[in-house]
């Protein structure tokens, strides 16, 4: 249909037409007409169409009401000309006065305009230190139509600018009424939490009484949120921010002393945690702080709490303070006060208080100091290796992931203990879980057994080699790259062993019996993930160090597989990792010639 034009398009006369049913026609013509479409919106906006739009507003028929406040948040949205045109139409104060009609529809049609007309800049600004603004603002967040709460939050985005303004919001209860949308529908959730960050963004005594709103359950689950799939709102994007803010508030102090009162409702406390653990999420200032104060005691104390829902909060909290690599590196977490009732929470009857001891220990655990005698001590191993055999695949992650912590940087002592314990053939096993989450996690753990010294790569070929040949079957059959990755990196700690060792991944990259043209190891030296790459070439430079006897060997064989040609590629890739490690084994390869 060609553009309307003035000389040309009777749509004028019929939108004015005395017959409610051409107007209706009318009107729905042109909102058709301008969905998705800025040419036609500009067109008909120079046309004079949206006043007679408009007009409709004040017809006696809901279905025109209903039809005309559609067209005219159609104009509105997207295009400032088009709500400049419907402000001047006057359509405005009508909409506004149509929320309090008694039919549905002419609310949610006048509700949905509005909200077009609040996402420009142009929009009306409310004064919300008048009292009948702010009966109106609270009578909008507390409706039950998603467009009515849409429209409130629309408000509070573009007319809250001061700091008076977010003042009087919040001793008007707004802060209440936003956080209670947070569990609607995800438009619902997004325009809370934007009139959220609009509230308290720079301001700190806002963010005091955010932080304690709900006893710190407001908090958290403005922090849940930013597991979402699809994070879009600017709360979530500065949630660092908030975190400095809710610090310079003295947040962390003020849920201290709210800790210090006896007796906290488990609700309460629940949700203390739970906020603490989101403060000290991110920011070193805030788990300083929150140890300073010796909060530390007041959350293990609660891991024995009757309630099972606080000692998951008080798990979470430990795990997000134990981020900390200062505290770790210090000890402040690896002693039997902490460890222990962690440990004995590992046979908790409840699953979650299970999986979020897992994630504490997963942190307390790397510790960075070599010995790790606490945790072993208080059971923690036996309790670790039996989860791993969960039929919950979220406890054999976290349990496999807990060993793997465990286990880095430790001593030979520790390793022998954790080996012992859970023996090669379990590994054998974990690492073809039918979870390739676990599977990574397994792969990971063997890394971090096999790295050192050579007694350390000897654990891959315990069980005449189970651990090794498993490893193979995963790295040939499995698409998911972090399992290549885990995979590529057994194997280069491996290849830095001794002549066995190194000739053992040979074997393993190219089998005799098999066609090598096409092997998992060429793929991926060729993947389009650079860390991929980067594990691969790792291999390399390990099985060519010059200094070792059968390092020209080795190197012959990977020529005619032609490895070494694509080495030569590699030197000029596009990520300096990859590139670095490629002219690493090149040089190497190169002190036997070229041929």
């Amino acid at each position: 249909m060609p553009t309307p034009s003035a000389s040309s398009d009777p749509i004028l006369d019929r939108l004015a037409s005395s017959d409610c049913a051409v107007k209706f026609k009318a009107i729905r013509e042109v909102k058709n007409h301008i969905i998705g479409n800025r040419t036609k919106k500009h067109s008909y906006i120079k046309l004079g169409a949206v006043p007679a739009v408009a007009a409709a507003l004040a017809d006696s028929d809901p279905n025109l009401i209903v039809q005309s406040a559609a067209a005219l948040g159609s104009f509105a949205c997207g295009v400032d000309d088009g709500v400049r045109a419907v402000l001047d139409a006057g359509a405005f104060p009508r909409l506004i006065g149509l929320l309090s009609a008694h039919d549905e529809k002419v609310v949610d049609a006048a509700a949905r305009s509005l909200r077009m007309i609040y996402q420009s800049t142009l929009a009306p600004k409310y004064d919300f230190f008048q009292e009948e603004t702010m009966q109106f603002l609270l009578s909008l967040l507390e409706s039950e139509n998603e467009n009515l709460t849409g429209l409130g939050a629309g408000i509070v985005i573009h007319s809250c600018k001061t700091i008076g303004e977010q003042t009087i919001l919040c001793h008007a209860g707004v802060l209440e009424k936003l956080t209670s949308l947070l569990d609607s529908s995800l438009s619902q959730r997004d325009a809370s939490l934007e009139s959220l960050a609009a509230i308290i963004r720079d301001n700190p005594a806002a963010v005091s009484e955010f932080v304690e709103l709900h006893g710190g359950r407001a908090l958290h689950s403005v922090a849940e949120l930013t597991k979402d799939r699809y994070p879009r709102t600017s709360l979530i994007a500065e949630k660092e921010d908030l975190q400095k803010l809710a610090f310079e508030a003295n947040a962390i102090n003020k849920f201290n002393c709210l800790l210090q009162k006896h007796p906290v409702q488990p609700k309460r406390l629940e949700g203390v945690f739970l906020a603490l653990a989101d403060l000290c999420s991110k920011l070193e200032c805030c788990r300083s702080s929150f140890l300073s104060l010796q909060v530390l005691n007041l959350v293990v104390d609660a891991l024995t709490h009757e309630d099972a829902s606080v000692r998951t909060a008080a798990c979470i909290c430990l795990r997000s303070v134990s981020r900390s690599i200062k505290n770790l590196s210090a000890g402040r977490f690896m002693n039997e006060r902490v460890v222990c009732p962690l440990v004995q929470l590992l046979s908790d009857l409840s699953t979650s208080v299970q999986v979020a001891a897992l994630g504490a220990i997963s942190n307390i655990v790397v510790d960075f100091m070599p010995h790790k005698s606490t945790f072993i001590e208080c059971g923690g191993i036996k309790e670790l290796v039996q989860l791993t055999k969960s039929m919950d695949s979220s406890l054999r992650l976290n349990a496999v992931w807990a060993l793997r912590n465990m286990v880095f940087l430790a001593d030979k002592i520790c390793k022998e203990g954790i080996f012992v314990e859970l023996t090669a053939s379990s590994m054998a096993s974990l690492i073809c879980d039918p979870e390739p989450s676990v599977q990574e996690q397994a792969l990971a753990l063997v890394r971090n057994f096999v790295d050192g010294c050579v007694y350390s790569v000897e654990h891959a070929f315990a069980e005449d080699g189970i651990i090794l040949d498993a490893v193979g079957r995963q790295l040939k059959k499995s698409t998911k790259i972090e399992i290549g990755i885990q995979g590529m990196y057994v194997l280069s700690n491996i290849a830095s062993g001794n002549e066995f060792h190194k000739e053992a991944v040979m074997q393993l990259l190219f089998p005799q019996d098999e066609n090598v043209s096409h092997s998992f190891f060429e793929q991926f030296l060729q993947s389009h993930d650079s860390r991929l790459r980067t594990a691969a070439v790792w291999v390399v430079v390990n099985l060519t160090f010059p200094a070792n006897p059968g390092a020209f060997g080795r190197i012959v064989n990977l020529r005619s597989f032609g490895i070494v040609s694509r080495i030569k590629k590699m030197v000029n890739d596009s990520c300096m990792d990859v590139k670095l490690r490629a002219r690493l084994a090149l040089g190497q390869i190169l002190t036997f010639g070229d041929s």
